[in-house]
């Protein structure tokens, strides 16, 4: 590893020699969440640089935590994938996203915003069984935002999946969600609700009555919404 040792046997120092590097956590909830491809890891970390992702792909594939693999079909498209040595972090990345969820204050959390992270992650936990059985489009608009993060589209195929957008997709949308990322980060992570969102005027929806009646449901929401907080 790039970093330095702590020169103890103790199984927790030298686990932590793997695990501690900055970003090295953070990728592995990317991993464990079933991204294997460096540009959907990108997606998931966005604030870290091309560079250092690459040298902690490297890091772990050393450490045994993960495969790289070519593609069969594209030599030049590389997957990482984890071994059973990386499988068995899953409840440790749980575990500090249960921890974070418990005992760091809301407010705290809510002070760094990232519109292309929570994209990503809505993307991936929507829930499709509320929705109709046929493409829908969704457009986030976050108006206070800069214009690269202002517009975002959620495109749903029965068929194929979800796909996030972040130019036009030029298909008719069948639902504009208008709120400030504030707002909209707070639901995902279960602060707040959709309800009271609309209610509050802070969240506009048009369009589709169903999909909007059904937002807080298909949204699925954070996997740590539903963690106790003892943090208020």
């Amino acid at each position: 590893m790039a970093q330095g040792t702590y020169r103890q046997f103790c199984p927790v120092a030298m686990a932590a020699e793997i695990l501690c590097a900055r970003w090295t956590i953070v990728l592995l909830r990317e991993l464990v969440a079933g991204s294997t491809r460096f540009n959907d890891l990108r997606r998931g970390v966005p604030r870290m640089s091309p560079a250092l992702l690459s040298q902690r792909l490297k890091d772990l594939e050393a450490a045994g935590v993960l495969t790289r693999t070519a593609l069969a079909t594209d030599p030049g498209v590389q997957e990482y994938r984890l071994t059973a040595a990386g499988r068995e972090l899953a409840p440790i990345v749980e575990a500090f996203g249960v921890w974070g969820q418990r005992r760091i204050e809301a407010e705290v959390s809510l002070q760094h915003l990232d519109a292309q992270l929570l994209m990503w992650d809505m993307r991936r936990q929507l829930n499709t069984t509320p929705m109709p059985r046929r493409r829908s489009l969704i457009q986030f608009v976050y108006p206070e935002r800069p214009l690269g993060e202002r517009h975002w589209w959620l495109d749903v195929d029965p068929e194929t999946g979800v796909d996030l957008c972040s130019l036009d997709p030029g298909f008719d949308v069948d639902l504009y969600v208008s709120t400030d990322l504030r707002t909209m980060t707070a639901i995902w992570m279960g602060h707040d609700t959709v309800r009271a969102a609309v209610d509050s005027g802070r969240m506009l929806l048009t369009g589709s009555k169903p999909l909007a009646s059904a937002m807080q449901t298909w949204l699925g929401l954070s996997p740590f919404a539903k963690v106790e907080r003892l943090a208020s």
